[in-house]
C-alpha cells in the first residue's frame, strides 16, 4: 500500500501440555515456550510495529512463589526488546546460580517469564498516544489466584460508553473510559462472581478455605464467564486470556471479522491470528490448523484439556476482506491464491484501459504488499496472449514460416520494477512545509525501463488517501514519459471508515470521499449533502434495530468510474504530462477472488454490526462539522 495505514494486532498463545521437564529432554531446554513465542511474535510482525506484550504463568505454584510474568515495550523494535529483557534475566539467573543449568524445576521456581501458559501481543495503535499504559497484555491482579486476569487482543468496540456505563452500573469505578479496559474488567466482574459463588458451594460441601482453590480451578466454567461478559459486545474481536491459575481462552467474535486459527497436539496448543505463523513456528502442515469458528471460543483448562465452546450465536459471516488483501502475511496458501486472483480478475478493465495494445504496455507494481496481485495480473495478461497467439497461428494454417512462428511465439507481457522504495525514508516525516519533498523522495524509479510513448500499468494493493500517489508517486512516473499512467488497485475505491480495529476512522482521509464531494460541488447537490447530515443526525439515539447507514446516499447519485474519474483529476500533478487513469477492482470480483471473507464494509458500507452503522454516521457529522475526531472514540 503506497499509502501507509496503522492496522490491526496479533495475538499468540501457547499452552504447554507437558511438564518443563519434557521440553527440556526433547528439545534440549525448558525455555522452548518462550523460544516458541519469540518465533510466533516475529513471524505476526506484519500486524504491530507500536508496541509488544509479553505474558506467562507457572502453574501449581506454592502460595509466596511468584507465578505470574509480563514484558511490555514500545521501543522501536519491540518484539526484539522484550526478548532482550527476557534473556537478560534468564542469563543473570543461571549466571549468578550455576546450580539451576540441569534443574528444571528451580529454573521454573527462581526464574521469570518460564512457564505453561504464555500470551504474546503485537500492536499497532489505532487511538490515542502510544504508551506503555496502551500495550497488551493488560493485567487484573488479585491475592485469589482465579481471580488473576491477564488479557490481550485484536480488537475495536464501537460501543465503548455503553459498556463503560455498564460498569458503573455493576458499582465499579473503571479508571478510564477505553474499549481495553472496560472489556477485562467485564470480564473481571463476572470471574469475580463466578469465583465467589463457587467457593460458597465448596464450603457448603464441608471444605477447607485452602482446599477450595483446587476444586475452583477444576470447576470454575469460562465459557460461561465469556456469555455473561460479552453480551453487549458490539464490535470485531479475537480475544485472548489467562486466569491466574492457569486457564486459558481465545474468544472470536460473531461476525468472524477478526480471525484466529488454532493447532493442538499431544505437546501444545497453540492459537494465533494468522495460520502461516503456526504453520512455520510448529512445522505442521496447513491441513493441520484451524480456523476458529465465530462466536465461538476455544477453552483451555488448567488440567491441560480443550474445547470448542459456542458462547455468541453467529451471525452472517463477514470475515475482514481487507485481511486478505494487504494487512495478513502474504503466505498463507488461501491469501496467495486470493492475491493473484484479485489480479487476475482486474485484468479485463486493464485491457480496455491500454486499447488491447500490448506490445507497447509495461507492466509494474508499486512495493511490496502488491507483488502477489502483480503475478495474478501478468498470468492472465500470459492468458491473454497465448489465446491470441493460438489464433494468429491457426489463421497462418500449415503455411506459416518459422520466423513467423518465431516473431508470434516471443510476444510476451513486458514486465518491469519501475518503482522502488527507500526503505530509509518514512511517508509521514514531518507535517510542517517540507514535508511534501520529502514525501516527493520516498519512490524512486528504474530509468530507462519505458520506453516514450508507451502505457505504464502500475499496480497498488489499495488506494486510500492517495497522498503518495499525488506528492510522489505520479511525478517520478512522469519522469519516463509514458503516453499514459494507469493506476491498478486491487481492492475497489474505500469508502467507509472501519471501527473494528484498523485506524482508517475519517471520511475526509479517503480520497473516494473528497472525489465524490468534489462530484456533489461540480453538479451543485450539496443540499443532498445537507440532507444526509440532518438524517445522520437523526439517527443518533435510534435503536440498534433501527439504525442504518445515510452516508450510503453521499455515494448513490455516482457511478464507480465517475468517481475514479474524479479521483484522478485529484490525484494527478498539474506537471504530470501523461494522461492518468486509476482502476479500481469491482466488488463482484472482489468477492468471487475472497469467497470466505466478505467483509466488505470499506467498500460497501454494509457493516456486520448495528455499531459500524452509528460509527458511519457520526463520522459523517464530524465530517460536516469541521470535527478532526473519530467516529468511535468515546
Amino acid at each position: 500500500m503506497s499509502d501507509a495505514i496503522k492496522h490491526e494486532c496479533g495475538i499468540s498463545l501457547i499452552r504447554l501440555r507437558k511438564p518443563l521437564e519434557y521440553y527440556r529432554e526433547k528439545y534440549g531446554t525448558a525455555f522452548y515456550g518462550v523460544n516458541k513465542m519469540y518465533l510466533m511474535m516475529e513471524k505476526q510482525h506484519n500486524r504491530g510495529q507500536d508496541g509488544a506484550g509479553f505474558a506467562s504463568i507457572k502453574l501449581d505454584m506454592l502460595p509466596g512463589e511468584r507465578y505470574m510474568s509480563r514484558a511490555r515495550s514500545i521501543q522501536s523494535q519491540p518484539i526484539q526488546d522484550i526478548f532482550a529483557q527476557i534473556n537478560d534475566r534468564i542469563n543473570q539467573s543461571l549466571a549468578e546460580n550455576p546450580e539451576y543449568h540441569n534443574d528444571v524445576a528451580k529454573q521454573k521456581k527462581y526464574i521469570p517469564y518460564i512457564g505453561e501458559v504464555l500470551l504474546g501481543h503485537v500492536r499497532y495503535g489505532t487511538f490515542g498516544k502510544n504508551s506503555i499504559e496502551s500495550v497488551h497484555p493488560f493485567l487484573r491482579q488479585n491475592n485469589w489466584m482465579h481471580r488473576n486476569l491477564i488479557v490481550a487482543g485484536n480488537f475495536n468496540m464501537t460501543n465503548v460508553s455503553e459498556l463503560f456505563d455498564n460498569l458503573v452500573q455493576l458499582g465499579q469505578h473503571p479508571k478510564e473510559m477505553a474499549d481495553t479496559i472496560t472489556v477485562m474488567e467485564k470480564i473481571g466482574h463476572f470471574l469475580d462472581d463466578a469465583v465467589a459463588k463457587l467457593y460458597k458451594e465448596i464450603k457448603k460441601e464441608g471444605f477447607t478455605k485452602m482446599e477450595a482453590s483446587p476444586l475452583i480451578a477444576e470447576r470454575l466454567k469460562l465459557a460461561k464467564i465469556l456469555k455473561k461478559a460479552s453480551k453487549n459486545w458490539d464490535g470485531g474481536y479475537a480475544m485472548a486470556g489467562l486466569i491466574g491459575h492457569g486457564d486459558a481462552f481465545v474468544l472470536r467474535d460473531p461476525s468472524g471479522i477478526r480471525p484466529a486459527y488454532y493447532y493442538e497436539d499431544e505437546e501444545v496448543v497453540v492459537v494465533a491470528s494468522e495460520r502461516p505463523a503456526i504453520q512455520t513456528v510448529f512445522n505442521v502442515p496447513y491441513e493441520s490448523v484451524k480456523e476458529l469458528d465465530p462466536g465461538h471460543a476455544i477453552i483451555v483448562k488448567k488440567s491441560g484439556s480443550m474445547a470448542i465452546k459456542k458462547i455468541l450465536e453467529p451471525r452472517e459471516r463477514k470475515a475482514c476482506s481487507f485481511e486478505r488483501i494487504y494487512f495478513s502475511r502474504g503466505s498463507d496458501k488461501e491469501i496467495y491464491e486470493e492475491r493473484k486472483n484479485l489480479g487476475r480478475f482486474i485484468f479485463p478493465q486493464i485491457l480496455e484501459s491500454i486499447d488491447y495494445d500490448m506490445k507497447n504496455t509495461v507492466f509494474s507494481y508499486i512495493p511490496n504488499t502488491a507483488e502477489t496481485s502483480f503475478f495474478g495480473m501478468v498470468k492472465e495478461a500470459q492468458n491473454y496472449l497465448n489465446r491470441k497467439k493460438e489464433e494468429q497461428i491457426l489463421a497462418l494454417g500449415s503455411g506459416i514460416t518459422s520466423e513467423e512462428l518465431r516473431e508470434i511465439l516471443e510476444i510476451r507481457p513486458r514486465i518491469e520494477k519501475v518503482a522502488i522504495k527507500d526503505a530509509k525514508l518514512r511517508t509521514f516525516i514531518t507535517q510542517d512545509d517540507s514535508r511534501d519533498d520529502l514525501v516527493a523522495h520516498v519512490y524512486d524509479i528504474s530509468y530507462g525501463s519505458v520506453n516514450p510513448d508507451d502505457n505504464l500499468v502500475i499496480i497498488d494493493d489499495s488506494i486510500v488517501r492517495g497522498t503518495t500517489l499525488k506528492k510522489s508517486i505520479l511525478r517520478i512516473l512522469d519522469r519516463l514519459s509514458p503516453k499514459k499512467i494507469i493506476v491498478v488497485s486491487s481492492a475497489p475505491q474505500i469508502r467507509y471508515p472501519d471501527c473494528y480495529g484498523i485506524d482508517m476512522a475519517r471520511l475526509e482521509d479517503f480520497v473516494a470521499f473528497r472525489a465524490a464531494l468534489e462530484l456533489h460541488k461540480d453538479r451543485g447537490t450539496m443540499d443532498q449533502v445537507e440532507a444526509i447530515y440532518q438524517k445522520c443526525l437523526g439517527q443518533l439515539k435510534t435503536s440498534d434495530e433501527e439504525v442504518v447507514n445515510h452516508v450510503k446516499e453521499f455515494y448513490a447519485p455516482f457511478t464507480a468510474d465517475e468517481i475514479s474519474e474524479k479521483i484522478a483529476a485529484l490525484l494527478c500533478p498539474k506537471e504530470v504530462r501523461a494522461e492518468v487513469q486509476i482502476i479500481y477492482q469491482t466488488i463482484e470480483s472482489l468477492h468471487k477472488a475472497c469467497p470466505k471473507n466478505l467483509g466488505d464494509w470499506y467498500f460497501t458500507g454494509n457493516y456486520p454490526t448495528p455499531g459500524g452503522n452509528r460509527v458511519v454516521n457520526k463520522a459523517f457529522i464530524n465530517f460536516y462539522e469541521g470535527k478532526k475526531e473519530r467516529a468511535y472514540s468515546a
